[in-house]
């Protein structure tokens, strides 16, 4: 047996529960993992309160797809890996199949990332879905090149500021969207070439900042009604990549209110990288050169330890966090 995060009904953070699981034996291309730490992420708790974009088929359910730990054991049909190494988990498999809020817990193999000997737990847990979801839309799908402004909203988000890290990388040029202010400072710390507040005439700033040609790209985790704003700062024959839903609110396609402009929009998910290896693997060729040549690196807002998870789900929906929430087992 071993304590496991469980939701008997959905809801609010308060309905996750701790127990005592039996997380079973690796079957056909599984392995055991014990889990040292835990990258929490928005997904789960839209999972968990039964707003994402994949419904709960049975309760109780368990929760996580993103960890750093140690594998135990491994099942048949398992290539690569094997009981004592030092691995990550990236989000590459439904919510409804395996969870690894827990102690210790069933991963598909495919799920897998060797982890480097001088990247720590918490890092191991922190880096790769930020660093694979803006890679796999800006990169491997979007093309993203040297000389190219993208307008990131949720800018302090992990995966937006992977975004930002990831635009310097290829030289292109960021531009942050952030709700309040107070994270300006932060945000230019982290690279940002320019920080719009939201309030604000977020398009017409970036035409200005582009002498009015507009962004060649938008990374946008917000959708809802102001998906329209932002696609007129889009640049012609630009993308507008929608990977997340933070408004709540329903996303309008703003292409006959605008003119119909030469528009991209696109939705993206991590799971178009991590369930191709090959997209896969080129991408964690690319975040590993990046956490070799320190141009990248997991910005950790606050760790809590398991029994807390609570606390971190409700810290993760304040609002406030700048960076990724990790929880540790031991």
């Amino acid at each position: 047996m071993t304590r496991t995060v469980r939701f008997h009904e959905l809801g609010g953070p308060e309905v996750m529960r701790l127990e005592d699981v039996d997380p079973g034996e690796p079957g056909p291309g599984e392995v055991l993992l014990r889990v040292e730490a835990i990258g929490i992420n928005r997904a789960e708790a839209l999972f968990r309160a039964g707003h994402y974009i994949e419904p709960v088929k049975e309760l109780p359910a368990r929760l996580g797809a993103e960890a750093a730990g140690v594998i135990e054991a491994v099942g048949p049909q398992v290539a690569g890996f094997a009981a004592g190494q030092a691995v990550s988990v990236v989000p590459a498999f439904s919510a409804n199949d395996y969870g690894v809020y827990a102690e210790r817990a069933l991963v598909p193999a495919a799920a897998l990332v060797h982890r480097p000997a001088d990247v720590d737990a918490i890092s191991g847990a922190a880096v790769w879905m930020p660093y694979v979801t803006a890679y796999g839309a800006l990169v491997e799908v979007g093309g993203l090149r040297a000389g190219d402004t993208v307008v990131i909203n949720a800018a302090s988000s992990s995966v937006g500021l992977a975004a930002i890290h990831t635009a310097l990388r290829v030289g292109a040029v960021p531009i942050a969207v952030t709700r309040t202010g107070g994270k300006r400072r932060r945000l230019v710390e982290e690279g940002a070439a320019e920080v719009i507040v939201s309030e604000r005439d977020v398009s017409g700033r970036v035409l200005e900042l582009t002498d009015g040609r507009g962004a060649e790209y938008v990374f946008d985790a917000v959708a809802g009604p102001g998906v329209t704003d932002l696609a007129s700062a889009v640049a012609p024959g630009g993308t507008h990549f929608l990977y997340g839903a933070l408004s709540g609110l329903p996303t309008p396609y703003p292409g006959f209110d605008l003119g119909m402009p030469a528009l991209n929009l696109r939705t993206y998910t991590m799971m178009e990288t991590t369930r191709d290896p090959q997209r896969l693997a080129r991408a964690v060729a690319f975040v590993t050169a990046g956490l070799r040549a320190g141009a990248f690196r997991p910005i950790v807002d606050r760790v809590f330890p398991l029994e807390e998870i609570v606390a971190a789900h409700r810290h993760m929906e304040s609002g406030t966090r700048f960076g990724k929430i990790v929880v540790t087992t031991g």
